[in-house]
């Protein structure tokens, strides 16, 4: 077909553009999800690798029974505060009296098992506070050349520490309770480490056998007092409060430390007792006048130079630790419950 013009036609092409639709969000969830799940995978190598030992016995203790762990609804893996399952939630109770049984792990505990452990556990802080304060005296070169004279032994009273006499250092001028200088430096670093601390403390004061004057009315007796008194000043201005001072006596020569040698200077001495709380409960109930309880010997971990205890021991503390904590919450659960409701205008 032809056009007059002679001209082909122009044909003209219109594309309809057709509007795709929304592709959605689900893209982000899943690589949320994604990333969660890689977080928490090297949260939990990172946590695998700085796990100790104890610690991954107790995440497989948790995962076997994990009621075991609970306390106040909190059922922690590793021991933060948890305890042993106590039934509160029953009405029942697994502590009733001194002389229930608890088994735990194999092991039972009595009162008597419990009062042992506690000692055991405060005479391994009492070890290490023995080495806290030879590790200052051996890293202090002022006190390093004095360490002969500083005796230091766990006892079942508490830590002991005693500095004696030599004949060319002598704490004190003969007949004479004003301290030498360099017995400052000594009572400064102790008195740094020991009143941070609890306990108290008890300050005595010896010396030896031998008569230092012929007066009537000042005898060793008193000599040993001052001299405790003066140890007792120089540890309050060096740190200890008055309130962890539990006594200050002078023994004059009754406690020998050589009774061979009664006239040895190392029988002049100043013993510092950082006292357990067996002791501490003693002495106050003997300054009250009180008869004393029969029986009130604890043993005394011996000092083995090794930090690791034997595998028994360690299963008991961890039994007894767990136990404490649950009788403590109980008594704090009881109080509660026996204390009256506030008054309704005290509750807004």
């Amino acid at each position: 077909m032809e056009f007059e013009s002679g001209d082909r036609p122009v044909i003209v092409r219109r594309v309809k553009k057709v509007q795709h639709g929304h592709h959605g969000g689900a893209w982000k969830v899943a690589f949320a999800d994604f990333a969660t799940a890689m977080m928490a995978f090297f949260l939990v190598l990172w946590l695998m690798e700085a796990a100790t030992i104890e610690e991954k016995a107790a995440i497989s203790g948790y995962f076997s029974d994990p009621t075991a762990f609970t306390e106040g609804g909190s059922p922690y893996v590793i021991d933060l505060g948890g305890g042993l399952k106590d039934d509160q939630y029953s009405g029942e109770s697994n502590v009733e009296t001194p002389d229930t049984k608890i088994q735990d792990k194999g092991i039972v505990l009595t009162e008597d098992t419990v009062q042992d452990l506690a000692a055991q556990i405060e005479s391994r802080k009492f070890q290490d506070l023995k080495k806290t304060l030879e590790t200052r005296i051996e890293q202090d070169p002022s006190l390093r050349k004095y360490k002969d004279q500083i005796i230091m032994d766990v006892t079942k009273d508490g830590l002991q520490i005693q500095i004696v006499d030599a004949k060319s250092r002598p704490m004190f001028d003969s007949g004479s309770d004003e301290i030498k200088p360099y017995m400052d430096d000594i009572l400064n670093a102790l008195a740094g480490t020991i009143s941070s601390v609890p306990n108290g403390l008890s300050i005595t004061g010896h010396t030896d056998a031998e008569a230092f004057t012929d007066r009537r009315d000042y005898s060793n007796w008193e000599l040993s007092a001052d001299r405790a008194n003066a140890a007792r000043r120089a540890l309050q201005k060096n740190g200890v409060s008055e309130q962890q001072l539990a006594q200050v006596v002078g023994l004059s020569s009754s406690m020998l430390y050589d009774k061979d040698d009664p006239k040895n200077p190392i029988n002049r001495r100043i013993s510092i007792l950082v006292m357990s709380e067996r002791s501490e409960a003693k002495l106050k109930q003997q300054q009250s006048g009180k008869a004393l309880p029969m029986g009130d010997e604890f043993p005394v971990l011996p000092d083995s130079g090794n930090d690791t205890a034997e595998p028994d021991v360690e299963e008991e503390f961890e039994a007894f630790e767990r136990l404490r904590k649950t009788m403590t919450r109980k008594q704090r659960d009881d109080a509660a419950r026996t204390q009256p409701p506030p008054p309704r205008d005290e509750l807004f």
